[in-house]
């Protein structure tokens, strides 16, 4: 510029000042940072589909007072790493008969929460005809906690009347669920309720359920396969127990590294439950049950059975899934007259290398058909 002006005969002076007063061009808005800056927002909606359809564009997304329409699920599946998801208010869901899932969820450091007084209500008696999953209507399952990775979430929600199984965890490493409550209760009315299960845990690595307060009609916990899995400090009512299994028949048949401790449970048909599918195959190993309290159990206070048929055990045991390094201890209380404190139907050899203490269960019957029990174990 300066050579040019000199060429038309300006001075050096003048081709300074000249030079000074040509404004430099102004940097590209940052459309990237912009975008982000967006991402970054937290978003209130009150609309189902809108929530989904928007809901990779909030880093914080508000779920307040919303209706689901029926036969939809609240899609919050594939969010951006590290969203908040917050329930307020009462969620609900229309009754339509179809599969489900009523909520879905899944992504990278994901932290689904409630904020106080929330209510998920799945409208369960509109599809509770006392046989779940068995036949009647086609009833959906509540809540897919899948390909929940990183170190991911689910705190403080309240769950009512579920119309099947709520909280299925499949392919999630990470996960720690805290202080959730499930409220099915209003389902043993003529036991309509039915396959209600709390949690059922597949395919999973890493997994802590931390202060659950269950009441269904089916299984509390139900571990089908998965390994390093926590339950700890739960509340069951009215089920079916904590259960490994079933184990076996499926893509993944291995459970293995569970502890479950701490925990009461009162009104139910079993307390301390294994499994595995009679004719199948995989392994149990590594399970601990530590400090179990229970209450007026209808069926078994301990119950481990290699012979499961959904509901129908055979009576004969197989050996395809073995039950290895098994810890019992410190399994307390009663159960009804009519039932049974402990049962054991192992296959030949396909039970080892098992630790049993402090054991004392008392109020029902002994079992006299129990096979092939661990030389430490008393049936």
């Amino acid at each position: 510029m300066v050579q040019f002006l000199k060429a038309l005969g300006l001075g050096l002076s003048t081709a300074s000042v000249l030079v000074a007063a040509v404004p430099m061009p102004t940097a590209a808005p940052n459309i990237l940072n912009a975008v982000a800056l967006e991402k970054r927002a937290s978003c209130t909606f009150t609309d189902a589909v809108a929530a989904s359809k928007s809901k990779t564009s909030c880093a914080t997304i508000v779920l307040n007072n919303i209706a689901v329409p029926s036969g939809t699920t609240l899609d919050m599946t594939g969010l951006t790493t590290g969203t908040k998801v917050i329930f307020e208010g009462e969620t609900t869901w229309g009754y339509e008969e179809w599969s489900g899932p009523l909520f879905s969820v899944s992504g990278e450091n994901i932290a689904v929460s409630g904020a106080t007084g929330n209510s998920l209500n799945g409208n369960g008696a509109k599809w509770w005809d006392g046989e779940g999953t068995n036949g009647g209507k086609t009833k959906p399952k509540f809540f897919y906690a899948h390909s929940l990775t990183g170190t991911s979430s689910i705190t403080g929600l309240n769950i009512l009347n579920s119309p099947v199984q709520t909280f299925s965890i499949n392919s999630a490493t990470g996960l720690t669920v805290t202080d959730v409550t499930i409220d099915n209760s209003a389902g043993d009315t003529d036991d309509l309720g039915h396959n209600t299960d709390a949690f059922d845990i597949g395919s999973s690595t890493d997994i802590t359920i931390t202060g659950a307060n269950v009441k269904n009609q089916d299984d509390c916990l139900a571990i089908n396969s998965g390994t390093s899995i926590t339950f700890t400090g739960g509340t069951c009512s009215g089920g079916h127990g904590l259960s490994i299994g079933s184990v076996g028949g499926r893509s993944d048949n291995v459970v293995k590294d569970v502890t479950i401790s701490s925990s009461t449970i009162s009104d139910s048909a079993n307390g301390v439950r294994i499994k595995t599918i009679s004719g199948a195959t995989g392994s149990v190993s590594g399970v601990t049950y530590k400090d179990i309290t229970l209450s007026n159990i209808s069926s078994y206070g301990i119950v481990i059975e290699q012979d499961y048929e959904n509901g129908s055990p055979t009576g004969t045991p197989t050996t395809g899934v073995p039950i290895t390094d098994l810890t019992i201890s410190g399994i307390s209380g009663s159960v009804a007259s009519t039932a049974t404190n402990v049962y054991i139907l192992c296959g030949s050899g396909s039970c080892s290398d098992w630790t049993w203490s402090d054991v004392t269960l008392t109020g029902g019957k002994t079992s006299s058909k129990c096979s092939n029990v661990p030389s430490v174990a008393s049936c």
